[in-house]
């Protein structure tokens, strides 16, 4: 919780100051989670009751409360594993132009994306008529559309 403050006042004077604790903002709390991802600690089971940092060099170090820990590797998403429940991305339909998760270099796992341009058809231009039907128009568009190798 942090404490953030407003004045209130003519002219940007502070005649009445009001505060109040609030969260941070979410996409702090995002970033700050997903630092934490990844420096989490991998574990290594010793024995029913103990367990130990994977890594020799940080053996000796101790575990501190603020670290996230895992036990396993994440499996490899870009891979198709049925058996384990994982689809992979290939013939995913991905964003070309983005840069968030949706995009074709992140979705794609580095393998390329094949582009294929596709016949959208929809109503359009509708116009509703007393009493009481909507007629409208069909438009087509050629939109393109890319999908993962």
């Amino acid at each position: 919780m942090s404490r953030r403050c407003r004045c209130h006042g003519v002219s940007g004077s502070c005649a009445v100051k009001t505060c109040w604790r609030g969260l941070p903002l979410f996409q702090d709390i995002g970033l700050a989670l997903k630092k934490s991802y990844e420096r989490s600690v991998r574990l290594a089971v010793r024995s029913k009751t103990r367990l130990r940092r994977r890594d020799r060099k940080r053996r000796q170090e101790p575990i501190s409360f603020s670290e996230l820990v895992h036990l396993r590797r994440s499996p490899n998403y870009c891979r198709n594993r049925p058996h384990k429940g994982i689809l992979g991305t290939q013939g995913r339909i991905c964003n070309r132009t983005s840069t968030g998760p949706e995009s074709c270099d992140l979705l794609c796992c580095g393998r390329g994306y094949n582009t294929q341009v596709v016949r959208h058809v929809e109503r359009c231009h509708c116009k509703f008529h007393w009493c009481c039907y909507v007629e409208c128009k069909r438009c087509e568009t050629m939109i393109d559309v890319h999908t993962c190798k």
